[in-house]
Order: C-alpha cells, then sequence, then structure tokens
C-alpha cells in the first residue's frame, strides 16, 4: 500500500513539475526592462497611452523558434544550387503566370506608371509568399519582440521595427495582437517589415487603405513603388553571365552588393560578358555563385543591386531574376 501511494506521489511530482516546465518555458515581456523603456519612448514621443502597450507586453511571447530562424537564415547557409531548387520549380512558375493573368490590368498600370516589369514584380511576391498563399504564421508582436529583447546581434535594428509595427498598427487601425507575419516580423503579399510598409505601401486602388495583406492592387502597386523608390532603371539589364580568364583578380568577386566598379574596368580584370552591354562605363559587381555544374560567374549591374535592396542577398536576386524570366517564358508560350 506504502508502495502505490509513492508510486502516485511520484507520478504527481513529475505532472506538476512537466506543467510548471511547460510554464516557465512561456516567457512574455511583462516587466522585462527593455520593454518598459519601450513603452515609455512611445508615450513620450509619439502619444501612445501606456495603459493600451502594457497588455501587448503582456500577451507578447518570446519564440525560440524565431530565434532559430533567424539564425540560420537560408541565403547564408545554402549554395546557389541548393537555393535555386527552392523557388525555381514548375509549380512556382505555373502560380507566376496563374496569378499575372488574374492581376494583368492592375500589372500593365503599374509597369507604366513606375517603369518595373510586370514579370520582376510577379517573381518578388512569388519568391515572398507564393503569390499570396504563405505570408508567414507568427504574430508580429512576438516576432519582434523577441528579436528586440532576446536577439542581441540585431536588437537594435528589430527594436526600430517594433516602434514602425506599433506606429503603423495605430494608423491602419489594427489590431497589434492579431497581425501575422514572417518570423522577421515581414507582412503581407511582398514581405514588408515595418518601416518598408510605413515608407512605401500605397493605397493603389484608391480605396482610402493601403492594404498589402489582402489586397493584390496595392500589394502590386506597393512593390512596384518599392523598386521605383530604390531608384530602378526601366529597360536597363538586371544581370548577364560573364566568362573569366584564367588570371583573373579573385579579390574583387563577390566584394559588395552594390556596384563599386564598371563593366570596362572587370574586363580588364578578366570578367568579360557572355551578352553585349549597352555601356561599357556602366556600374557592376563580379559574381560567382556554386551552381549545378560548378562556379558560375556573372555581372550584376545596378538594376540587380536594387532587387538586393528588398533582400540583402545576391542568391535572393538571383532567383527573383531567373523567376521573372521563367515566369515569362511560360506566359508567352501560354
Amino acid at each position: 500500500m506504502m508502495f502505490k501511494k509513492t508510486l502516485a506521489v511520484t507520478l504527481i511530482s513529475l505532472f506538476s513539475s512537466q506543467l510548471s516546465a511547460q510554464a516557465d518555458a512561456v516567457v512574455n515581456y511583462n516587466e522585462n526592462k527593455l520593454a518598459d523603456e519601450l513603452i515609455q519612448e512611445m508615450v513620450e514621443k509619439h502619444n501612445f497611452s501606456q495603459a493600451d502597450l502594457e497588455p501587448l507586453f503582456v500577451s507578447a511571447i518570446k519564440k525560440q523558434n524565431v530565434l532559430d530562424a533567424i539564425s540560420r537564415p537560408a541565403e547564408k547557409r545554402l549554395t546557389w544550387k541548393e537555393y535555386r531548387k527552392i523557388f525555381l520549380t514548375k509549380t512556382r512558375i505555373a502560380n507566376g503566370v496563374t496569378f499575372w493573368e488574374e492581376n494583368k490590368a492592375t500589372l500593365e498600370k503599374a509597369e507604366a506608371e513606375f517603369g518595373v516589369p510586370s514579370e520582376i514584380i510577379v517573381a518578388i511576391i512569388g519568391v515572398e509568399t507564393l503569390y499570396g498563399k504563405r505570408k508567414g504564421t507568427f504574430r508580429v508582436i512576438d516576432a519582434l519582440s523577441t528579436l528586440a529583447f532576446d536577439y542581441p546581434p540585431r536588437s537594435q535594428f528589430f527594436r526600430r521595427e517594433l516602434v514602425e509595427f506599433l506606429l503603423l498598427a495605430r494608423e491602419q487601425k489594427q489590431d497589434p495582437l492579431a497581425l501575422t507575419g514572417s518570423y522577421a516580423g515581414a507582412m503581407g503579399y511582398g514581405q514588408f517589415i515595418p518601416s518598408s510598409y510605413r515608407a512605401y505601401a500605397i493605397d493603389y486602388d484608391k480605396d482610402g487603405f493601403a492594404d498589402i495583406w489582402n489586397n493584390t492592387e496595392d500589394a502590386i502597386g506597393s512593390v512596384a513603388n518599392y523598386f521605383k523608390r530604390h531608384n530602378w532603371k526601366t529597360g536597363e539589364q538586371v544581370v548577364v553571365r560573364s566568362r573569366v580568364q584564367k588570371n583573373y583578380d579573385e579579390g574583387i568577386v563577390n566584394k559588395s552588393l552594390k556596384p563599386s566598379m564598371n563593366v570596362g574596368e572587370l574586363e580588364a580584370l578578366g570578367f568579360k560578358s557572355v551578352k553585349p552591354l549597352k555601356a561599357a562605363n556602366a556600374p557592376a559587381s563580379a559574381i560567382r555563385l556554386e551552381g549545378e555544374w560548378g562556379a558560375e560567374y556573372w555581372l550584376g549591374l545596378h538594376n540587380f543591386y536594387v532587387i538586393t535592396r528588398y533582400n540583402h542577398s545576391r542568391l535572393y536576386a538571383m532567383a527573383v531574376w531567373q523567376l521573372s524570366q521563367e515566369i515569362l517564358e511560360a506566359k508567352k508560350a501560354s
């Protein structure tokens, strides 16, 4: 009888310990020093109510999966060969053609107004959210609070984004606890972080609300506006394949996302474009990627750099460019 009692007590104790551990695993930002400082800033600088803000950070939860995801982004851990397979798929290309056909009038309008090709706009939305099918399931308040208060490498950046998010939610009359997005707090069809949303999202259908969460017209117009504002040059090339001489200068490869030399200078150092370029003095960067058949060499031009303003990665920009061309060809053939 004593054995049964002891066993029962042990089981109850273990169960209680498990519940306690689960409770401890849920960490919110109530009475968190950094959260309190942010609340005071929002009250003093932006006229928020402390009584309105405090419940948000009681509800905001630290997410370990957010910290795990940001520590191993695909752009840093994958080769081009691996990265390309994610985005250059038959399904994504076919869905891109469908999205283009469904939004043809808006895309044509945006291309004419902003000078950004329809295929680039479609490819951005395709890479970011599979044309709106995968917008992210993290609560933005959780993601940004976790990164602002518990991710020291970029805490200042995400703290600023958290401020922008609270301002955005107030401006858009949205519930901050209801909005969802990526692990980095990016939202909507085009995955705009809060500062980009406030700076570049537009009310393209003129209904009084810039809605890139659910409105494809606003999403298309906003992506086009983003590229225009980052100085996309209409009609100019984006990236071209290059051949390298045996004695090419390896020191200039993948040196900077922003072109720091011109085509002529790169050619003198062993890089020669496969296709003719419009101007020998066009700014360019030397790129090497690890592809399916080994090293690939490219010249990234100004518009390639503009794509990296959306996501600071050569792999990302190349995926957008190649997907855009595949969608364009598939649309022509349909």
